[in-house]
């Protein structure tokens, strides 16, 4: 069994810390859960999560949680 995490099956990993982010957007800034996963997904956040060498899949929910919603601070 090949337990290393590549580009090819990090999709796995994924759902599992949307989920947890989505659930904790919709519920800070009272949006629908749709509206959160589409934002999620639309997210510079994702975009680096998505990628394997990025590691941010190493992060639990609330850190990458933390990040979405400090996009627009960081330079």
């Amino acid at each position: 069994m090949n337990d290393t995490i590549t580009q090819d099956n990090l999709y796995l990993l994924l759902p599992f810390k949307i989920s947890y982010m989505a659930v904790m957007l919709k519920e800070d800034r009272n949006i629908s859960l749709i509206e959160a996963i589409r934002q999620i997904y639309s997210s510079e956040t994702y975009k680096r999560l998505e990628r394997e060498e990025s590691k941010a899949w190493n992060l639990g929910p609330a850190t990458l949680y933390y990040d979405l919603t400090h996009e627009s601070r960081k330079d």
